[in-house]
């Protein structure tokens, strides 16, 4: 079973994938079928077909592959920066119409990938709330969007990141006050 590495590996995978039909990469229109190279690289389906599926973007559940080392990322490309997994949810409670689920943004699956300094204090500032945007900015590329519908799953999933209810968010906001 092959192990992947990198960022630009996934980058590339998204790019190439389609559904849970992956173009050969003679076909995606993305590669010179022409380029004798070609035939060095693995297709898309035979890298991704064992790794475990998901419902959107390339069809590959990224953090699950993850998790069952089917991939080892590094945090950075020279793969020399210290990891520091932080196990830290944030809820993010200004999104917009009431009717819009809250947002609980989980660290640990981000820091498992990166190194904090690839969004902090850049894109994100580390004090929480600190930092205002706008789903026209996500959207635009900005913020989170630099990397959800890039190199992870796309933002047409909105119940991945809107998923707690207001109702949840005051059970969470309950429990946080009683541990401080």
């Amino acid at each position: 079973m092959s192990r992947w590495v990198g960022a630009s590996l996934i980058l590339t995978l998204a790019v190439v994938a389609s559904a849970a039909n992956w173009n050969s990469l003679e076909t995606d229109g993305i590669h010179d079928p022409a380029n004798p190279a070609l035939k060095l690289l693995q297709d898309p389906e035979d890298a991704l077909k064992v790794l475990p599926p998901d419902t959107a973007g390339n069809m590959v559940d990224w953090i699950r592959a993850q998790q069952n080392s089917y991939i080892t990322p590094r945090s950075s490309i020279q793969g020399t920066t210290d990891e520091e997994i932080l196990d830290l949810d944030v809820l993010m409670k200004g999104t917009g119409a009431n009717s819009v689920p809250y947002i609980l943004f989980p660290h640990k699956p981000h820091t498992e990938w990166l190194a904090c300094s690839n969004c902090h204090e850049h894109l994100f500032k580390s004090k929480a709330g600190a930092t205002k945007f706008t789903m026209m900015q996500i959207l635009d590329g900005e913020f989170c969007g630099v990397c959800h519908g890039a190199v992870s799953f796309p933002l047409t999933e909105c119940n991945r990141c809107h998923s707690v209810t207001a109702e949840q968010a005051r059970i969470i906001q309950a429990a946080k006050k009683g541990a401080d």
